[in-house]
């Protein structure tokens, strides 16, 4: 016999100490994994790694990805410069406006994102192995609760 619920204002409060306890660990794990394979098998920073992962989802200029990555523009500069150095960003003149440069990912910056995700997802479904496939089920629906309360409820601006 399972116990009685508990009433709404507490099983919200519960749900709230609960968040606490396991998502920053857990988010902490992952961007450590996330590091280590950036750092030691690719040989680029944590930074480096977003500022790239930050160009795939769209961001394509120097203003928009210091907006993103809330630093100056000279400081997101320096940071483009290093990953054009090694091969990994394309910067491009717009041709309607000289002002304007685009970014994007080179063959060799889309294939190391491809790399460190895969690395990534693979370690992560070697942790969630662990989990019954009801487990797996009841995360699911958490997700889509996690999702619905915090970024359905308040989305991101959309880009023009």
């Amino acid at each position: 016999m399972s116990p009685p619920p508990l009433p709404p204002t507490t099983a919200r409060q519960a749900l709230v100490d609960r968040f606490w306890e396991v998502i920053p660990p857990v988010w902490n794990e992952v961007r450590s994994h996330v590091r280590a394979i950036a750092v030691e098998e690719f040989g680029i920073t944590i930074e480096q790694f977003h500022i790239l992962r930050h160009i795939r989802k769209g961001i394509d200029s120097m203003s928009e990805l210091a907006d993103a990555k809330q630093i100056s523009r000279p400081a997101i500069s320096q940071a483009v410069d290093l990953l054009v150095d090694k091969g990994l960003i394309i910067r491009q003149q717009n041709p309607t406006d000289r002002r304007y440069v685009n970014l994007s990912l080179s063959p060799s910056g889309d294939e190391l994102i491809n790399a460190i995700f895969k690395q990534n997802r693979a370690w992560m479904i070697d942790r969630f192995a662990a989990l019954s496939d009801a487990e797996v089920s009841t995360m699911l629906l958490g997700m889509d609760g996690l999702a619905k309360a915090f970024v359905e409820f308040n989305p991101a601006p959309q880009r023009p």
